[in-house]
């Protein structure tokens, strides 16, 4: 007699499958983003994203109630000004839409933790994420306003800081700056892995934060790279980050784990606008069962090491999970 393995032996009821699980997916892993837009009067959908809205800080704080009731513990918040200039100065205003947001936000849900996004793109004329000069991208100048941002972001209430303009040494610019004003407590959430990625697209229509000229592959990665990411992770461990990020996440899986491998920081997976879109397009078309792909898409990210998800999808799966294990 052939003598063989029986793996079906622990697939053969849900309540097996259910004990032998490896990897679940639970509220405390979703971040929520949240767009908020100084030029709007309530909300407006995000064509490119059905069902993400641009909300305005009259109407932010009804979504706020919404992701809290749902279990959801940390939003991460994206602004959208009301001018724009060629150093993106509403980035760091007192009375920014981003820093109006957050106090808000911290006045009305104390617990929730509120991670503030730090770039300029949104903010600066060029739409690029940092200050340019002769169509270029100057490095060591953008940390300044980048860091004073972070700043700003805190003193506003902020529970972190997210960079995500991918210049050489922010997390070290941003960590110097936010020490000497006081705030050696607050965690840096770096982007640390972020490639140059077609899958931004629906982002850029939702933050209004498209480069007026030319493209960010001088300063975010080219998406054929995989070491280039073990460098740029061991530089912002060295530098002071908190967490680090993969971002996209469904394409770069395989980073993914690389990073899960050489680093004992938590681990963040951005789920972005492109990868929230498509899943959305092929679900409204009947092609998909968008339940279940939301669930292998979101557990797969675990599963490759993955310890919280920046996903739009972040509010449906909360009530997914508030119904069932997922």
């Amino acid at each position: 007699m052939v003598i063989f393995d029986r793996h079906r032996r622990l697939r053969s009821t849900a309540s097996i499958r259910d004990l032998v699980r490896e990897n679940h997916l639970i509220r405390d892993d979703l971040i929520m983003p949240v767009f908020v837009d100084a030029t709007i009067k309530d909300k407006e959908e995000i064509a490119s994203m059905p069902g993400i809205y641009r909300f305005s800080l009259a109407a932010v704080l009804d979504e706020i109630k919404e992701i809290v009731d749902l279990g959801i513990q940390s939003v991460i918040i994206f602004g959208i000004p009301d001018h724009k200039d060629d150093v993106g100065s509403g980035a760091w205003e007192e009375n920014g839409v981003v820093q109006q947001a957050i106090r808000k936000i911290k006045a009305a849900y104390p617990d929730l933790i509120v991670i503030a996004d730090t770039c300029l793109c949104e903010y600066t004329s060029t739409g690029h994420c940092g200050i340019v000069k002769d169509h270029r991208v100057l490095n060591d100048e953008s940390l300044v306003y980048n860091t004073k941002t972070a700043v700003s972001q805190v003193k506003a209430g902020a529970d972190m800081v997210a960079p995500s303009n991918a210049m050489d040494g922010f997390v070290a610019a941003i960590r110097e700056g936010l020490d000497k004003a006081g705030f050696q407590n607050t965690p840096i959430m770096s982007y640390s892995v972020k490639y140059a990625s077609s899958f931004y697209g629906p982002f850029r229509d939702a933050a209004d934060g498209a480069p007026q000229f030319g493209d960010r592959k001088g300063y975010q990665m080219d998406p054929a790279n995989r070491l280039e990411a073990l460098r740029e992770v061991a530089s912002d461990e060295k530098e002071g980050a908190d967490f680090v990020m993969v971002k996209p996440a469904m394409a770069f899986l395989d980073i993914m784990r690389d990073v899960r491998n050489h680093t004992n920081l938590p681990l963040v997976a951005y789920n972005v606008s492109g990868e929230y879109a498509m899943i959305k397009a092929a679900s409204q078309n009947g092609w998909i069962d968008e339940d279940q792909i939301v669930k292998e898409t979101l557990v797969g990210m675990k599963r490759a090491g993955a310890d919280l998800i920046i996903t739009y999808f972040a509010k449906d799966a909360a009530q997914r999970i508030n119904k069932q294990r997922w």
